[in-house]
């Protein structure tokens, strides 16, 4: 193996120079205690890997340790002269194949680590390193004892080498070549080889050359399962990587910059790895790069880098220079090409994510990777094909559904699997835009697409919506199809049909500005959630715009400037009407839909009387005629409804009741409103009224008034002793050619003489008494006050004197309770006296203190029934004085003083009337007599202006002053019998 000229060659340098051999020795230490140390299974893996390939078989590396020795056996091309040189030299290598991986010529110092005695076995040849036999023979050169003794003794051992010992066993059977390397004492075999077979599986990866490893009785083996897909077995199962290959040429231009040697191999490889569990990547997140057997620069990708790039002689780190960049540069364009090797879910899983790089080339590398990857096509488009992430956007919600939809219309958008929150962070990193609620909404804001088409959008937006607030918020201005063709921004105010087709087309036709209804086909649930509102025909009635479109309608029918037919509103609004199975009052808006008249016009629903109906046979021809204020709806359209749903739009089949639950001005379009409005003390907290009863012909007030007490809206109305058509009734409606209140019920004698007695008109008592007739005497309203006043003061009416102090009463309780105000009532020129006559008010005093009654005319005195404030109020009411601020009585005689209790009678009549005697005294009169205004009057009784009672000795006389007395003067008659005769037999006869 041409040995002994080797080692005579190191010699005589060493000799010539010693320097030489400190030079040796120190590189060497260097490569041993350094690049090296830690590199023993990568270089023999290395060698084993590029003897296999220059012998074009199969490479299989054995890993042993036998007799505390470490072999190493392998296959391939055998050792050589060549080869031997290269060993014995730290500068060169035999290696010259474009496929080696070794090419320094120092690889094989690694096994220094563990050994002082390197031997290699090649066939029936072999040489052998030695430190010992080295020094022994550097111990027979004087030239260079003084730098032997400063090394203490410490030599190069490689430098010198020896043929094997012709005893020395060849390679083990099925190999070409065996390293056999002695262990230094304290290397532990066993875990050298433990170390070894960690390392195994990827040295398999890194070198295409080996196929399988040995260590220590378990193997390992390489096999190309698929295309671009290499499984790794050994002990623990199998490992899949899938893997991308590149290679060619680096450029003329860079090729000149490289040394002598390397520009004889301008070839360069790339390899990406990444290992699979089933279809699904496994990322790295850290590793090294293989150059192809790995380095010390660390990397962070998540893919493995395999690439035959410069590094430095120790094979840790990389050359920096443009060939370094080149490949580099290739290696990044090659990366899109792993990725779009996985399955399309499961790309994103390597792209390098943001971070801190891990060495100067992992940033370099990073860069370059990002750089590629956004312009490079490798993300699945949603409508197929792929996209470069620069012109890609993805969803920010997972939906399918979405993104079917979707992806028509938007350019460059992702499937939607890869809106899934594992995909956020390499997308960001490649600054894919996402595209939220408020951009979808964007987008699809100048779709034109069918209805369906918007409802499988509300579909695939409803779970977003239901778990997202601010995606509620976004969605607010959603577009909306509506049945008329037009398309709204948002949803809040839209309705949502639940009625027929018909009537929705119908509706579609017709001029409703503001009236939103969406398309029967793109109703969805999220609509609603957006503000929209479910409408059936209720909701539909409800909506300000239909509302609007009503009360615009008669107008806008006569004036022409109807976009639509009137006849179409019409009949929209009668078949929701219908549909909503709306009852007469319920929507009083309604009044004013337009429809045809007899006439031909077009009027409001509520000016239109039915055919047939029985208000035409009450009703004054004149409110129907060409100008009236009603008219006949036309035949056919009446023809074309039931009648009922006519009637809950406002036409009259009966009469019409307004209700009003908040009042604020009459303008209800009633008759006499204002005067109803103002008769009252407060305005009215409620109106219900009867209208058009001002219209009724006044000789048929019987039938309509039975027509009103037959239907239970009209009678509930006219039950109100407050309410407008009560008033109005009282007032204006004739029976027998007077209103009602001008008459009385047979058995109001309260009132007898002052009203007469209806004749029979075919109505019951309580309809009559609701709508005025008197059933008694009532002061509930000035106006009762001043007719009750003008009926007292007509002397053609004879009435009893109890109904006049009964009337006198009531009117003096009306001022007291506040029903009446005495200044407000137009009072007449004449009053009705004691006498009962009739009298001019001037001489004319108000009774109040009864004995006055001995001094005055009867017709000069107007009174109430007695009762507290009674005399005080109708002098008020009626602008009277008082008896006593009139009259001034002087007595004639002074009278003889008598205690009560003297007086027997008095004292039996108090005792059988149960009334204490009085205390005090009675002046007693033969005669009483009392001068006023120049005359003498005899009267019974008296009460002097000290309050001193005065009594004729007379029962009348007394019983009155005891009556006055004991405050009970409706007893005054009892008191006068039994003062007369005080026995139990007259009070109980």
């Amino acid at each position: 193996m041409g040995t002994g000229p080797l080692r005579e060659s190191v010699l005589t340098a060493w000799r010539g120079s010693p320097t030489r051999f400190r030079e040796d020795a120190n590189a060497e230490e260097d490569l041993r205690l350094g690049s090296y140390r830690d590199r023993l299974l990568v270089e023999l893996a290395q060698n084993a890997a590029d003897a296999a390939m220059l012998g074009g078989v199969p490479g299989t590396l054995r890993l042993s340790v036998v007799d505390r020795e470490l072999r190493a056996a392998n296959t391939g091309a055998p050792l050589d002269r060549a080869g031997v040189a290269a060993l014995a030299s730290l500068r060169a290598s035999a290696k010259r194949a474009e496929q080696s991986v070794g090419k320094f010529g120092v690889g094989f110092a690694a096994v220094l680590a563990v050994s002082d005695a390197p031997r290699v076995v090649s066939g029936e040849n072999g040489v052998a390193f030695s430190a010992e036999r080295t020094r022994q023979t550097l111990a027979g050169l004087p030239e260079i004892a003084d730098q032997f003794a400063d090394r203490g003794g410490q030599v190069p051992v490689l430098r010198l080498v020896w043929p094997v010992e012709l005893t020395e066993d060849p390679p083990p059977a099925g190999f070409d070549t065996e390293v056999r390397l002695p262990l230094r004492a304290g290397i532990d075999g066993d875990a050298l080889l433990a170390d070894f077979a960690a390392q195994a599986p990827d040295l398999l990866l890194a070198l295409p050359g080996l196929s399988q490893v040995e260590v220590g009785g378990q193997r390992w083996w390489r096999e190309e399962a698929a295309e671009d897909t290499v499984s790794l077995h050994g002990p623990d199962g199998v490992t899949n990587w899938l893997l991308h290959r590149t290679s060619g040429e680096l450029a003329e231009e860079v090729v000149r910059k490289l040394g002598v040697e390397d520009q004889k191999r301008p070839q360069w490889t790339v390899c990406w790895a990444v290992q699979l569990r089933g279809e699904v990547p496994v990322p790295l997140d850290e590793d090294v790069l293989h150059a192809p057997t790995p380095t010390d620069e660390r990397l962070s990708l998540p893919a493995r880098l395999l690439a035959t790039l410069p590094v430095e002689s120790s094979r840790r780190r990389l050359l920096p220079g443009p060939a370094a960049d080149a490949v580099l540069a290739e290696a990044a364009r090659a990366y899109p090409d792993l990725l779009a090797k996985l399955p399309e879910a499961q790309r994103t899983a390597l792209v390098p994510l943001p971070g801190f790089p891990l060495s100067e080339v992992d940033g370099r590398l990073r860069e370059l990777v990002l750089a590629g990857l956004r312009t490079a096509q490798w993300l699945p488009l949603a409508g197929g094909g792929e996209v470069a992430p620069a012109r890609a956007k993805v969803l920010d919600a997972v939906s399918p559904e979405l993104v079917d939809l979707l992806k028509e219309d938007v350019s460059g958008l992702l499937v939607a699997e890869l809106a899934e929150p594992r995909h956020s962070k390499p997308l960001a990193a490649l600054e894919v835009p996402r595209l939220g609620t408020a951009e979808v909404v964007a987008i699809v804001t100048n779709l034109r697409n069918e209805p369906s088409w918007w409802r499988r959008l509300y579909a695939a937006l409803d779970p977003i919506a239901e778990v997202d607030s601010q995606a509620r918020e976004e969605l607010g201005s959603l577009p909306v199809p509506l049945s008329d063709d037009r398309t709204v921004l948002g949803p809040r105010g839209v309705l949502l049909p639940e009625t027929d087709g018909e009537t929705l087309e119908l509706l579609s036709t017709v001029d409703v500005s503001g009236l939103r209804i969406a398309h029967p086909d793109a109703v969805h649930p999220l609509l609603e959630r957006l503000g929209a509102r479910p409408a059936g025909p209720h909701e539909l009635l409800d909506s300000e715009p239909l509302m609007e479109a009503v009360r615009r309608s008669v107008e806008e029918a006569e004036s022409g400037a109807a976009i639509a037919d009137p006849a179409d509103l019409a009949d929209a609004v009668l078949r929701l009407v219908d549909r909503a199975g709306v009852r007469q009052g319920e929507q009083p808006w309604l009044a004013a839909l337009a429809l045809p008249s007899a006439e031909g016009d077009w009027r409001r629903a509520d000016e239109l009387v039915l055919p047939g109906s029985p208000l035409l046979d009450v009703f004054d021809p004149s409110a129907l005629a060409e100008d009236g204020p009603l008219a006949v709806l036309d035949a056919d359209a009446a023809a074309d409804w039931p009648r009922d749903v006519l009637v809950a739009v406002g036409c009259l089949d009966s009469f019409a009741v307004v209700v009003d639950e908040t009042p604020t001005d009459p303008d209800h379009d009633l008759a006499d409103e204002e005067d109803w409005w103002e008769h009252g003390e407060e305005p009215p907290t409620r109106l219900v009224g009867v209208r058009d009863l001002d219209l009724v012909a006044d000789d048929r007030w019987p039938v309509a008034l039975r027509m009103l007490a037959d239907n239970p809206v009209t009678r509930r109305a006219l039950r109100d002793p407050d309410g407008y058509s009560s008033w109005w009734l009282a007032r204006h409606a004739l029976l027998e050619g007077r209103p009602p209140r001008a008459w009385r019920l047979p058995a109001a004698e309260t009132v007898a003489g002052l009203y007469d007695v209806l004749p029979p008109v075919g109505l019951d008592e309580e309809l009559l008494t609701d709508i005025g007739v008197r059933a008694g005497l009532v002061v509930a309203e000035p106006d009762d006050a001043v007719d009750l006043l003008g009926r007292l003061a007509d002397p053609e009416r004879s009435v009893r004197g109890g109904v006049v102090l009964r009337v006198h009463a009531a009117l003096a309780e009306g001022l007291r309770e506040g029903v009446l105000e005495a200044n407000e009532l137009e009072l007449p020129e004449h009053v009705r006296a004691l006498s009962g006559s009739v009298v001019e008010v001037g001489p004319v005093v108000v009774l109040d203190s009864p004995w006055l009654l001995g001094v005055l005319p009867a017709d000069q005195v107007a009174a109430g029934e007695p009762g507290p404030g009674v005399p005080e109020a109708l002098a008020e009411l009626l602008d009277l004085p008082l008896a006593s601020e009139a009259v001034v009585g002087e007595l004639v005689e002074q009278g003889e003083p008598v205690s009560w209790r003297e007086l027997g009678a008095v004292a039996l009549a108090c005792e059988l009337l149960g009334v204490p005697v009085p205390d005090g005294v009675i002046v007693v009169h033969d005669e009483l007599m009392v001068t006023s205004a120049g005359a003498k009057h005899q009267v019974p009784w008296w009460v002097d202006d000290n309050g001193q009672p005065h009594a004729e000795d007379s029962a009348e006389g007394l019983a009155r002053a005891l009556a006055w007395v004991t405050d009970r003067w409706t007893d005054r008659h009892a008191f006068a019998a039994l003062i007369a005769d005080p026995t139990p037999v007259n009070l109980l006869g």
